[in-house]
């Protein structure tokens, strides 16, 4: 009997993937939306499977639960009992899952640093190519391009000659550290409309602070949160944050941010703020000054000058503004005009696409 191929339609399979792995991944999507709730995130998490069904007779949410304490995703609550409790393991596997989610998978590659516009005896190859200058380390000689020049200049011979003037070498780059803060608007605005823009922007900084660990562990990243207040708040917490009843405190935050930036000793500094409201609060003593109708100047002068401020230190501030209103769009244009940093108007699914770019192409020109 002849050997061959036998084609029929294809049927594709329309039942959900069953099993651990399939549960963990909605899993770690639900306790990220719940700011690190086990116990709400693992009730969302019955819900769907009562909708889709999502496990079976051999593997049922009790399987699921037992093995996400087996393998060391969630402990028990001391402060609750009965109650669970995600472990650092979990953490560190959120920032990942931003990560792939947001950025895509990256590989990762040697200390990564960000290359200036400056070249000569540098850290990293480019495609350049120049003459050889005494000095230049052997292995810059681009061989290829060297022998072809000593083919056209000597002609060919039988005695191959190859002289100083043949050898070109391959530029490199001067590579640089950064020090980024990336503030975060947790006002009340955040989760207004029945819109959630907190966890977009939650899963963005945990992205990014995964991506500096990754691929540019030499950078520095500091987060900081505002509201009425601003407070600084470790890569840990972020899977925790939460929007509070407050109001946008953006003088309180670029304050922080400069203070900070002011302590470290890199050449290149940036702000990255995520916001998707207008400035509506000064601290003042040991109140508050607020007013959330329109613009409110006094807010906004104050807020401009520390942008003029960032200006004059080369600090220069991205907004990632997730709002479309123009009369708001029209301020940051004016605060990103003071600062002559950038501004981007964005929805929530290419923000962090967005941050990722911009953090990439910021090569100061300060060397």
């Amino acid at each position: 009997m002849a050997a061959g191929f036998r084609f029929r339609d294809f049927v594709p399979d329309d039942s959900p993937e069953k099993g651990f792995e399939s549960l963990f991944k909605i899993f770690m999507q639900l306790v990220t939306i719940t700011s690190g709730d086990v116990g709400e995130a693992l009730s969302w998490l019955n819900e769907l499977d009562k909708q889709y069904g999502l496990t079976d007779n051999d593997y049922g949410m009790g399987n699921f639960i037992e093995d996400l304490k087996k393998k060391g995703y969630i402990d028990e609550n001391e402060q609750e009992r009965g109650a669970f409790k995600i472990t650092p393991k979990t953490e560190q596997g959120i920032r990942k899952s931003a990560l792939e989610e947001i950025f895509g998978k990256l590989k990762k590659g040697n200390s990564g640093n960000h290359r200036t516009p400056q070249t000569g005896q540098g850290d990293e190859l480019s495609t350049d190519l120049r003459e050889f200058r005494f000095g230049d380390a052997v292995d810059q000689i681009s061989m290829t391009e060297s022998i072809r020049n000593a083919q056209l200049n000597h002609g060919l011979t039988d005695e191959f000659m190859l002289a100083e003037g043949d050898l070109e070498v391959r530029e490199t780059e001067h590579k640089t550290q950064t020090s980024t803060v990336l503030m975060i608007d947790i006002s009340h605005s955040m989760i207004l409309y029945g819109e959630d823009r907190i966890t977009p922007a939650k899963k963005v900084a945990m992205a990014l602070a995964e991506l500096v660990k990754q691929k540019y562990p030499k950078d520095f990243l500091d987060v900081i949160v505002f509201g009425n207040d601003a407070w600084p708040i470790t890569i840990k917490d972020l899977p925790y944050l939460e929007v509070g009843p407050y109001h946008t405190n953006t003088v309180a935050g670029l304050e922080l941010a400069l203070d900070l930036l002011r302590k470290r000793k890199t050449p290149n500094k940036q702000i990255f703020m995520i916001t998707d409201g207008k400035p509506t609060c000064l601290k003042e003593g040991n109140g508050y000054y607020k007013n959330s109708f329109g613009l409110d100047r006094k807010v906004v002068n104050k807020t401009l000058n520390l942008a003029a401020a960032a200006r004059r230190l080369k600090v220069p501030i991205t907004t990632f503004m997730i709002a479309s209103d123009p009369y708001l769009q029209q301020f940051v244009e004016e605060f990103t005009q003071v600062n002559q940093g950038k501004a981007y108007y964005s929805g929530l699914k290419g923000l962090g696409h967005l941050v990722f770019e911009d953090y990439k192409k910021n090569r100061r020109k300060t060397l």
